[in-house]
């Protein structure tokens, strides 16, 4: 996978209105791995999108009455059949992590890039969501020097007693960045 721009060359681009300048640009030092379902358990269709681009509609589900609001986003998304939507790019501070800490440092939308995967805590990944997690990260691995094996943590790491994604479903040892 290639980088340009600090896009993604063959990945669908729906662009976040929900991000802006990281304090020192070139500080792309973490990945956060995060999970979503919208509604609530359930996947597919383009809730996810409309919520990063403040486009969720109240009316559509009871829960959406509750965060149509937010102002959220993240770098990434990789749906359970293994396509991917970038929303923001990568050299630009998405608004995912919330208040979080990593190390002792915090603010990690400062420094982070945030993935998130279309599931919930309680079920299983699929083969195709851990693939392209494996390349995506690869890949940025490659592209961003100040990243490291080291430097990938779930939501649950940087947020811990306030988030609990990508949750006890998700299985560490399937990422294979060697």
């Amino acid at each position: 996978m290639k980088i340009n721009n600090h896009w993604f060359n063959e990945l669908t681009k729906v662009q976040s209105p929900n991000f802006d300048e990281r304090p020192i640009e070139e500080d792309m030092s973490l990945v956060v791995v995060h999970c979503i379902s919208l509604p609530p358990d359930q996947f597919g269709g383009n809730y996810i999108d409309q919520l990063f681009c403040n486009q969720l509609n109240p009316e559509d589900h009871c829960y959406f009455k509750e965060i149509h609001q937010l102002k959220v986003s993240a770098h990434l998304l990789i749906k359970r059949c293994g396509e991917m939507i970038q929303y923001v790019p990568f050299n630009k501070r998405a608004w995912h992590a919330g208040e979080s800490n990593f190390k002792g440092r915090p603010r990690c939308n400062d420094y982070s890039i945030g993935i998130e995967l279309e599931g919930t805590e309680t079920t299983e990944y699929t083969d195709e969501q851990y693939e392209q997690l494996v390349s995506v990260i690869k890949s940025l691995l490659n592209h961003y020097p100040k990243l490291s094996t080291e430097h990938i943590v779930g939501h649950c790491d940087i947020s811990p007693g306030r988030k609990t994604d990508p949750g006890n479903s998700f299985d560490w040892g399937r990422l294979e960045l060697a």
